[in-house]
């Protein structure tokens, strides 16, 4: 059984092991075009939890502690693999309402509803993912309560089994065996619950910037831990010996159906591992001889300062006389002077490399007057986090699913005052499709991705997500992919150019393009000051 205190430090030592491997789980992305990556996502998240549960006192319940941290987690979640984690969570924090602590079977049922609250809002769940690595954690979690009910048992489960389903991710997407890694997000999980588990089994809260624990060191053995051992394959009297080596056996009994120690040691976690080898454990039992962890004192460092939103978003109450507002998510000065030309109201800073939290979006949605608010994310990534805030905003809030800055600006073409919330609805997501969206960027890394052979710096073109063409010149590129967007019902391209391209050169890919291209389409510029894409390109 765990109280709320060692429930709040194990969320903490959990935030801080994945924020001090962020870089390793960042490396594990395969896609090359630059993005928003899993470790720094998913870092960002559950360090903005952990951020608030630092603020709570010793003397707290399970549901407290589970509720500031799911709260903490969903408003600061960013990009899909964060929105997925905070789901894990807030789903854990319901199991946990109305419980001052925490069995073992209290902590897997708890888990159980926050896998079922994270694939509920994925709307095509791929298997081979953190989907997979919770899911398949939750179910070990509950299998182990059949015969043991001790959350040291539980918890040490479920980190043993996500690290197995992690490492079996690759046979479940291709894509992840062609580049010999893991899944990401899986991976990113996994460092959470092996900072939980230093918590629970070992009483350490890992460090923030260090990757060590915080223990006690005044006495040769600072843990006591007792367990009692059903049989299995090995013999029980081998086990003496095994444990022994972690520390002092200083009772141990051994009996037909198995055995029981008593052991002093610093290393508790070794201790537990080495005795699961031997059989069943039951009555396992992990007390600090000396004390505990002293308290964190300084702040999580492993997320960068977010911007101050009070000034950017003031809040405002709902107008009644005001129908429609809109927010959209772009980042470059040209692409925000589009949307608030069309009649955004507000305007969050974001994109590809940046993906806005859900606090970001929910705050310009709470600075919107109006009694419908519609959302535009304009990137994949970043849908999830939209219909986060859509949640939680004192305001009705619709999201318009649009993956891409020219759909959002469709969307915006075909809003009409006089319609109703469901006719808008209607109109912006069949605009969704009138729009066929490329973009030109660079390889971020060496990737073998998708066919491609690809080398980081490399020009990339992509149609609708999916990179079709790797090349040098950026002429080809852009007329190639100018060519794949158009149809025989196209009769406009327009070319958003980015902060790293002049006017004139944008001029001279839009006349490159116009020559390869039917005279009957009519080709524009417009500057868009996007980081990242060299080139947006737009066929309708």
């Amino acid at each position: 059984m765990i109280n709320g205190k060692q429930l709040r430090d194990a969320f903490i030592s959990g935030a801080n092991n994945l924020c001090n491997r962020k870089a390793e789980v960042d490396a594990l992305n395969v896609f090359p075009v630059p993005d928003g990556d899993t470790g720094t996502n998913m870092s960002m998240t559950i360090g903005n939890g952990a951020k608030e549960l630092e603020k709570l006192g010793d003397d707290v319940t399970v549901e407290e502690v589970a509720k500031v941290a799911a709260s903490g987690f969903l408003r600061g979640a960013r990009g899909n693999s964060g929105v997925i984690l905070s789901l894990l969570f807030r789903g854990f924090s319901k199991g946990m309402k109305g419980k001052e602590t925490a069995t073992g079977a209290d902590i897997a049922a708890a888990f159980s509803l926050g896998v079922e609250a994270a694939y509920k809002a994925v709307m095509k769940p791929t298997e081979g993912t953190i989907l997979t690595v919770s899911r398949c954690a939750a179910e070990k979690a509950s299998e182990i309560v059949k015969y043991d009910d001790s959350t040291v048992a539980v918890l040490y489960g479920m980190y043993l089994q996500s690290k197995r389903t992690l490492a079996q991710t690759p046979e479940m997407l291709p894509i992840l065996k062609k580049s010999g890694v893991v899944d990401a997000g899986g991976q990113g999980l996994v460092y959470i619950f092996e900072g939980m588990w230093s918590v629970i089994s070992e009483g350490k809260i890992i460090l923030p910037g260090s990757g060590e624990a915080e223990e006690s060191k005044t006495v040769e053995y600072a843990y006591c831990v007792e367990a009692v051992v059903k049989r299995g394959e090995n013999t029980s009297s081998n086990l003496e010996k095994a444990i022994s080596a972690f520390g002092e056996v200083v009772e141990y009994t051994e009996g037909t159906v198995g055995a029981k120690f008593h052991v002093h040691t610093n290393e508790p976690g070794n201790v537990i591992n080495e005795a699961l080898s031997y059989g069943v454990l039951n009555a396992v039992k992990v007390e600090n001889m000396h004390l505990s962890h002293t308290s964190l004192e300084a702040d999580l460092e492993c997320s960068p300062e977010e911007e101050s939103k009070e000034e950017k978003f003031p809040y405002v109450e709902v107008d009644p006389s005001v129908e429609y507002g809109f927010v959209s998510v772009c980042a470059g000065k040209g692409l925000t002077d589009v949307f608030a030309d069309l009649g955004c109201d507000n305007i969050v800073s974001g994109g590809q490399t940046m993906n806005p939290s859900t606090e970001d979006i929910l705050a310009a949605v709470q600075a919107t007057p109006a009694k419908n608010v519609f959302v535009l994310p304009n990137n994949k990534n970043i849908i999830m986090a939209a219909m986060q805030a859509a949640e939680i905003a004192d305001r009705n809030v619709v999201v318009i699913p649009s993956r891409t800055v020219p759909q959002g600006i469709s969307a915006m073409l075909s809003y009409d005052c006089d319609a109703s919330v469901k006719e808008n609805t209607e109109a912006m997501n069949e605009a969704l499709s009138s729009v066929v969206t490329g973009q030109v960027t660079f390889a971020a890394r060496d990737s073998d991705f998708d066919g491609h052979k690809i080398k980081e710096g490399e020009l990339l073109a992509m149609k609708e997500g999916k990179m079709i063409y790797t090349g040098k010149e950026m002429d080809l590129i852009c007329s190639r992919l100018a060519k794949a967007l158009v149809s025989k019902e196209t009769s406009m391209v327009t070319i958003y150019y980015g902060e790293d391209v002049t006017e004139e050169q944008a001029e001279a890919i839009r006349t490159v393009i116009e020559g390869k291209l039917p005279n009957s389409i009519e080709v524009n510029t417009i500057y868009g000051g996007q980081p990242v894409y060299y080139y947006i390109i737009s066929a309708e």
